[in-house]
C-alpha cells in the first residue's frame, strides 16, 4: 500500500484566540487521528468538534489567533496507510483520482481527475488527452471492474 498523503481536511481559519482553526472535512471521523500533516508540518490533533463549515480543531504546537490563521488554505493529511482498511467494493475517492481508464471496447479513454457527489452517489470525472473531460457515475453498469491501476469504464457511458 502506497503512504502518499490524502487530504482528510483544508483549514479555512482561526477560531477564537487561543489557535483554534476551522476545518473544511472530507472525511467522516478526523478524531481518529492524533498525527497529521498541515503545511509540511507534522502537527498533533489534540481535539475536534463539530464548527462552522465543518469542524473546529486544536493543534498542540498551535497556541494564538497569529499562528492559526497563518495555516489559512492549508491541507491537513495523513499518510494513506494510516487509513481504516476498506470491505470489498468500496473505494477511497484518493485511490481513483489518477487511475487510467479504458473502455469496455479498449479504447484508452484518459485518466480520473475528479470524484464528486450531487447527492445520488459518487461520479467519476475523466479527462481525455486532448483534455476534454466527461463523467461517469461510480456504478457497477457504468464501471464494471478497477482495481489500483486502471478502471474499466461501460462504453455506453463514454461521453
Amino acid at each position: 500500500m502506497s503512504d502518499r498523503p490524502v487530504t482528510l481536511a483544508v483549514v479555512i481559519g482561526a477560531h477564537g484566540v487561543t489557535g483554534e482553526v476551522r476545518l473544511k472535512l472530507f472525511t467522516d471521523d478526523l478524531a481518529r487521528y492524533r498525527s497529521v500533516r498541515i503545511g509540511g508540518r507534522d502537527l498533533t490533533l489534540k481535539s475536534v468538534r463539530p464548527g462552522p463549515n465543518g469542524a473546529v480543531a486544536r493543534i498542540a504546537e498551535i497556541t494564538d489567533r497569529n499562528a492559526a490563521e497563518a495555516l489559512r488554505g492549508t491541507e491537513l493529511t495523513v499518510p494513506r496507510s494510516t487509513l481504516p482498511p476498506l470491505e470489498d467494493g468500496e473505494y477511497y475517492h484518493s485511490d481513483l483520482i489518477g487511475l487510467s481508464c479504458v473502455s469496455t471496447t479498449g479504447e484508452a479513454l484518459g485518466t480520473v481527475v475528479l470524484v464528486e457527489n450531487f447527492g445520488a452517489g459518487d461520479v467519476l470525472e475523466i479527462e481525455r488527452t486532448d483534455g476534454k473531460r466527461f463523467m461517469v457515475p461510480m456504478r457497477p453498469e457504468a464501471i464494471p471492474e478497477w482495481n489500483g491501476e486502471r478502471l474499466l469504464v461501460d462504453s455506453a457511458f463514454v461521453g
